[in-house]
């Protein structure tokens, strides 16, 4: 395991942010932190990175404890923040060369490494621009790329696509994609949940400093329930007499009955009204998905 974490807990004043976080990732995966605002996303990230010390518990990373070797741990990670952490009035081969003379390269590996990231991640042509004058997407691109000069085996990315377009945000997941097939592992926090769902091998969910879920996105999918058909009825008469047929749960004219998401049974299901002569006026499926997971396991429940 390259992340391991045991009872690990942060308190700020009366405010507990963490509660006992216990994680475990394998190295060459991807795991995605999601939660809400306030969940303790962040503050895990920062605790892992050596940032923030911890208050209760333990967390090693590639067998090294954050706090009594945090230099150690230091060198086999890297940070990307919620914020592109540039130089705005140096350019972006200025940039790239700075780390990695500041990760102790030669002054020709660092031109060389710097050469490398800016073709890896389109930024050539404007290699030598002020950082000012790119774009939000380019900003990205370009911190990603600086934190990759060293080639961390531990990547942290704490909601890298945050205020991004949709083509730039599936620029970095392309990018990020790369870096997994490369070995890397990636600690990711982000609030969009198809994110996580394309590029987490797991997913953990964060609610008050606690871990709510933990599992594939398919696994924490089916703890919500499984596929079902909405069959639209004209009135609700006649979808309680589809009712009286399939059973399920109907609200006014909507009827949704159970499925195990196969054709053969949406077939039945249709064929099973018109024997009846019950016509739905619209059907569909539905799979559970990411945002199905999220809202519930993180919306507070209102009493009756």
């Amino acid at each position: 395991m390259i992340v391991e974490t045991d009872g690990l807990t942060k308190r700020y004043g009366s405010q507990t942010v963490l509660a006992g976080l216990d994680l475990k990732v394998t190295e060459g995966s991807v795991l995605a932190l999601l939660g809400p605002n306030g969940a303790g996303k962040t503050t895990a990230i920062r605790i892992l990175s050596t940032l923030t010390r911890p208050d209760g518990g333990t967390a090693r990373i590639a067998g090294f404890d954050v706090v009594r070797e945090a230099a150690k741990v230091r060198g086999v990670i890297s940070l990307t923040g919620q914020y592109a952490a540039v130089d705005e009035e140096q350019t972006g081969r200025e940039n790239l060369v700075m780390i990695a003379r500041l990760r102790r390269f030669t002054r020709p590996a660092s031109r060389a490494r710097a050469a490398e990231l800016l073709a890896r991640f389109d930024l050539v042509d404007a290699a030598d621009r002020r950082v000012r004058t790119y774009s939000g997407g380019m900003r990205r691109r370009l911190d990603l790329a600086m934190s990759l000069v060293a080639q961390p085996r531990l990547l942290f990315l704490d909601e890298p696509t945050t205020g991004l377009d949709p083509m730039s945000r599936t620029t970095m997941w392309d990018a990020i994609g790369e870096l997994v097939r490369e070995g890397v592992t990636i600690f990711l926090t982000t609030q969009y949940l198809e994110e996580a769902d394309r590029l987490a091998d797991r997913i953990v969910v964060l609610h008050n400093g606690d871990v709510v879920a933990d599992g594939t996105a398919d696994a924490l999918k089916n703890q919500v329930g499984g596929t079902r058909i909405d069959l639209d009825f004209a009135t609700a008469l006649e979808a309680g007499r589809a009712e009286a047929l399939l059973g399920g749960v109907r609200t006014e004219s909507r009827l949704s009955v159970p499925s195990d998401g196969s054709a053969t049974h949406l077939h039945r299901v249709l064929d099973d009204l018109l024997a009846a002569g019950v016509r739905a006026e619209r059907v569909s499926t539905h799979r559970p998905t990411l945002d199905d997971v999220f809202t519930g396991l993180t919306t507070p429940a209102v009493a009756a």
